[in-house]
């Protein structure tokens, strides 16, 4: 692979995660309702979560999943299941945040697993990989899924800086938020808001 089209896939990825989106909102509601160390272990795990789907790409899988309208269904009400549940815990945890209940709120695994959970369960991150990494693959390079995993790894290098930027960016103002319990309640029922909105719309997706 060349140097020019390596930098090409690198601008085309940093504009593509800084583009408003479910993985943006959601690190943003984790730092302001849990803060920056939550947000940047979720944004890692997202970030970690996109090797799942690139790895999917390159070896075929993603394409069951733009052939078939019932893998695409069962993947995708998983995934809204998943963020509506979500939408539940978030509401539960901020209750014992704001009692300062430290023990029973999620620790550094379980946020990662969350972000890692919430990014494979949504089908259309799948396809969008697949209709995306083979525009950088040349035929000149090698096979086309050597070149997918690299293209992938770098996606996911630059997923992983940019989220944890954002996480950090938006756990500042959680910080302050949390000294204001007052003003921190609204914070949980937005994050809770935020999470079914997006179990609601990925439900909602078309393949």
């Amino acid at each position: 692979m060349s140097v020019w089209t390596l930098f090409s896939f690198l601008l085309a990825s940093i504009a593509l995660t800084l583009a408003p989106g479910p993985d943006n909102t959601f690190v943003v509601a984790q730092g302001i309702s849990r803060g920056r160390r939550a947000a940047i272990t979720a944004a890692l795990g997202m970030a970690c979560g996109i090797s799942v789907h690139t790895t999917a790409a390159a070896v075929g899988i993603s394409a069951l999943l733009y052939s078939s309208a019932w893998a695409f269904t069962v993947l995708k009400f998983a995934g809204a299941a998943y963020l509506l549940f979500l939408a539940f815990k978030s509401l539960r945890e901020q209750a014992l945040i704001l009692r300062q209940d430290a023990g029973s709120t999620p620790n550094g695994f379980a946020m990662f697993r969350r972000g890692f959970i919430m990014n494979v369960l949504n089908p259309k991150v799948a396809l969008f990989f697949l209709a995306f990494l083979p525009q950088f693959v040349s035929g000149d390079a090698g096979g086309a899924a050597p070149q997918m995993l690299i293209l992938g790894a770098v996606f996911m290098v630059q997923a992983a800086v940019l989220f944890s930027i954002i996480g950090w960016l938006s756990g500042s103002v959680g910080a302050l938020v949390l000294k204001r319990p007052h003003i921190a309640k609204y914070f949980g029922w937005l994050s809770a808001g935020i999470f079914a909105s997006l179990g609601v719309k990925l439900a909602l997706a078309r393949q």
